[in-house]
C-alpha cells in the first residue's frame, strides 16, 4: 500500500490532506497550551485559597490552632498547597514535553512538506514540458507532410501540361523532392521526441512521483505517530503526579483521623479555667427580726477611728465569690464629694481670710442610701481608671503581671512569659560566648581583627542579660505568688498604706459583703453576727494591681485649700499638680500630687492646663463606656 502507486493522480488532494494534518497538530498544541493555563490558574487559586485561611501571625487565630480539629484544618491547608504544586508540575511538564516539542516539530514538518511538494510540482512541470515538445514536433511533422503532398501534386500537374516549359517542370520536381525531405526529417524528429516523452512519462509515473508521494506518506505517518505519542505523554504527565496527589489526600485523611474530641475538650478547660471556686449556698435571711443590712455612718467613723476593719465575709471562699467588681466603683461612691464646691475667696489669697475657704462637707445622707444606690443602680464605669481597664480588656491589652486574668490563666501567662525570657537570655548568652571566643581569637591572632572592637558589644550583651534576668525574677515572683509559694507581693505595702486607704477600708469591707455576680445577680451574706472576721487586706487582694489613672494635664493652685473631708486633698497656693479627671459639672476636679496622694479640689481653686491628646483619648474612652 503506497500512495505513489495508489494515488499517482491525486497530487492536489494529497496536498490538501497534509495541510489538514498540520492544522490538526496545531489545534492539539493550542489545546494543550490552554490546558496548561487552566492548570496554572487552578494552582494559583488553590494557593490563594490556602493562604486566605492560613492563621495570621501574632493573632488570636494562631492560638486557636492548638486544638486538634484546627490543626487538622491547618494540615489540610498545607496539603492543598502541595496539591496546587502538583498542578503546577503538570503545567510545566506539558509545556516542556508537549507544547514546546510539538511546536518545533510543526515547524520542521512544514519545511519538509514544502520541500516534497516542491519536488512534485517540479516533476509535473517537466513532464508537461516534454508533452508540449511532443505536440510541437507532431504538428510540424503533420505540416511538412501536407506541404510535401501539395508539392507532389503540383509537380505531376506541371509534368502533364504540354504547355509548361521543361524548366518549370524541373523546378516543380525539385520543390516536391525538397518538401518530401523536410517531411522525412520532421517524421524522424517526431519519432525521437515521442520516444523521449514516453520514457520521461514512464519515469514520472513509475519513479519520480511514487518516490515523492512515498516521502509525503512517510511524513504524514510520522505526524500521526507523533501526535499519538503526545497524547500518551499528556496522560503520563497526569499519571506521574497521581501518587503524590494521593499522598496529599492520605495526609488529609490522616489529619482528619488525628482529631481527638476529648483532647480538645481538655484544652478548652485549660484555656478558660479561672481557678475560682463556685459560689457557696445563699443563706436564709429572716426578715422577721430587725437587722441592719448596712453599716451606719457612726460605725463607719468608729471603725476609722479604731483603725480596725469590720467583718467582711463569711469565709475565704465566699469572700471571693465574684472577683470582677471594681474597687474604684466603691471608692468613687464613698469618696467623691457630693455637695457643691465652695466659691473662691474674694481676696487675692485665701490666706488673707481669717478662716479661709472651708473644704466641702459630706451631705447628711445616710451611708446605707449610698450603698443601696450602688448595689441597685446599673453598673457603670465611674472613673477613668475603670474605663481604661475595661477598654484595655476589650482590646486585648492588660497589666504587665496579667492581674486582669483569672488565677489559672494568669499562672499560664506568667509561666509562658518566664519561658520566653529564658529563651531570650539563652540567645544573648550564646551571642556573648561566640563574641568571647572571637575576642580570644583576635587576642591570639591580632592580624585577624581588633579585640577591642567587640568589647562594646559584649558590654551591651551583659547589660541585656542582666535586664532579662531581672525581668525573669520579677515574673517568677508573680508566678510564685499565684502558685501560693510566696505571700502576696503588696501585703506589706497595704499594711502601711496612707490615711486615704485606711479611712475607707472599713466602708469597703462592709459594702463588699454584697457582691455582684457575672449574671447581674447579687450574693448576700446572712448577717454580720454569723460572719467570720477576715483581715481587711483580703478585700484589696482583688484590686492591688489596679492601674493608676493616667494624667490628662496639669494644674496650678490659685488658692490654698484645706481638704478636710474624705475624697478631697489639701493644696497650697501656687502648687503644680497633675490632673487625672476633669470637672464633670459638679464643680470638682480630681488631681494627683504623687503616686499615693490624690483627691478632689474645687475647680475654681485651680487653673487647669489639659493635654489635648490625653483629653481626646479620655473623651473617646468615655463614649465607649457609655
Amino acid at each position: 500500500m503506497s500512495w505513489g502507486t495508489e494515488l499517482w493522480d491525486q497530487f492536489d488532494n494529497l496536498e490538501k490532506h497534509t495541510q489538514w494534518g498540520i492544522d490538526v497538530l496545531e489545534k492539539y498544541i493550542k489545546f494543550v497550551k490552554e490546558r496548561t493555563e487552566i492548570e496554572l490558574s487552578y494552582a494559583k487559586q488553590l494557593r490563594n485559597l490556602s493562604k486566605k485561611y492560613q492563621p495570621k501571625k501574632n493573632s488570636k487565630e494562631e492560638e486557636e490552632y492548638r486544638y486538634t480539629s484546627a490543626r487538622a484544618f491547618l494540615a489540610t491547608l498545607n496539603e492543598m498547597n502541595d496539591y496546587a504544586g502538583q498542578h503546577e508540575v503538570i503545567s510545566e511538564n506539558m509545556t516542556s514535553l508537549i507544547t514546546g516539542e510539538l511546536t518545533r516539530y510543526v515547524q520542521e514538518l512544514k519545511q519538509e512538506r514544502k520541500s516534497h511538494f516542491h519536488d512534485g510540482r517540479k516533476a509535473q512541470q517537466h513532464i508537461e514540458t516534454c508533452w508540449k515538445q511532443l505536440e510541437a514536433s507532431k504538428r510540424r511533422f503533420e505540416r511538412d507532410c501536407k506541404e510535401a503532398d501539395r508539392a507532389q501534386q503540383y509537380f505531376e500537374k506541371m509534368d502533364a501540361d504540354i504547355n509548361v516549359t521543361k524548366a518549370d517542370v524541373e523546378k516543380a520536381r525539385q520543390q516536391a523532392q525538397l518538401r518530401h525531405q523536410m517531411a522525412e526529417d520532421s517524421k524522424a524528429e517526431y519519432s525521437s521526441t515521442l520516444q523521449k516523452f514516453n520514457s520521461e512519462q514512464h519515469d514520472h509515473y513509475y519513479t519520480h512521483i511514487p518516490n515523492i508521494f512515498q516521502k509525503i506518506q512517510e511524513m504524514e505517518e510520522r505526524r500521526i505517530v507523533r501526535i499519538g505519542e503526545s497524547m500518551k505523554t499528556f496522560a503520563e504527565v497526569d499519571r506521574q503526579v497521581i501518587p503524590i496527589i494521593g499522598k496529599c489526600l492520605d495526609e488529609i485523611t490522616k489529619a482528619a483521623e488525628s482529631i481527638d474530641h476529648k483532647n480538645d475538650s481538655q484544652l478548652v478547660i485549660e484555656a478558660f479555667k479561672s481557678g475560682f471556686e463556685p459560689p457557696g449556698d445563699v443563706d436564709f435571711e429572716d426578715f422577721t427580726q430587725p437587722m441592719k443590712r448596712t453599716i451606719s455612718e457612726s460605725s463607719l467613723s468608729n471603725s476609722r477611728g479604731d483603725g480596725k476593719s469590720e467583718p467582711k465575709f463569711g469565709s475565704k471562699s465566699k469572700g471571693k465569690l465574684w472577683p470582677f467588681i471594681k474597687k474604684n466603683k466603691l471608692m468613687s461612691l464613698l469618696t467623691s464629694p457630693h455637695q457643691p464646691p465652695p466659691p473662691p475667696p474674694a481676696s487675692a489669697s485665701p490666706s488673707a481670710v481669717p478662716n479661709g475657704p472651708q473644704s466641702p462637707k459630706q451631705q447628711k445622707e445616710p451611708l446605707s442610701h449610698r450603698f443601696n444606690e450602688f448595689m441597685t443602680s446599673k453598673p457603670k464605669i465611674h472613673c477613668f481608671r475603670s474605663l481604661k481597664r475595661g477598654l484595655s480588656l476589650k482590646l486585648g491589652a492588660g497589666p504587665e503581671d496579667f492581674s486582669n486574668l483569672p488565677p489559672e490563666q494568669r499562672r499560664k501567662k506568667l509561666q509562658q512569659k518566664v519561658d520566653e525570657l529564658n529563651k531570650d537570655i539563652q540567645k544573648e548568652m550564646d551571642q556573648r560566648d561566640a563574641l568571647t571566643k572571637m575576642k580570644d581569637v583576635y587576642i591570639k591572632n591580632p592580624q585577624m581583627g581588633d579585640a577591642a572592637s567587640v568589647d562594646q558589644r559584649l558590654a551591651e550583651l551583659g547589660q541585656n542579660i542582666e535586664k532579662l534576668r531581672l525581668e525573669v525574677q520579677k515574673f517568677e515572683g508573680w508566678l510564685a505568688e499565684v502558685e501560693g509559694r510566696l505571700p502576696p507581693r503588696n501585703e506589706q505595702a497595704r499594711r502601711q498604706s496612707g490615711l486615704y486607704e485606711a479611712q475607707n477600708t472599713s466602708a469597703v469591707n462592709s459594702c463588699a459583703q454584697d457582691r455582684e455576680s457575672p449574671d447581674g445577680s447579687y450574693t448576700e451574706e446572712q448577717s454580720q453576727e454569723t460572719e467570720m472576721k477576715v483581715p481587711a487586706t483580703d478585700f484589696d487582694d482583688e484590686f492591688d494591681d489596679e492601674e493608676p489613672l493616667p494624667t490628662i494635664g496639669t494644674c496650678k493652685a490659685l488658692y490654698t485649700f484645706e481638704g478636710q473631708n474624705e475624697g478631697t486633698i489639701s493644696v497650697a497656693e501656687g502648687e503644680m499638680l497633675y490632673v487625672i479627671e476633669e470637672d464633670k459639672g459638679d464643680g470638682w476636679t480630681r488631681i494627683r500630687r504623687n503616686e499615693d496622694e490624690e483627691g478632689y479640689v474645687p475647680t475654681s481653686y485651680v487653673e487647669v492646663y489639659l493635654d489635648k491628646n490625653a483629653k481626646d483619648e479620655y473623651k473617646s474612652l468615655q463614649k465607649i463606656s457609655e
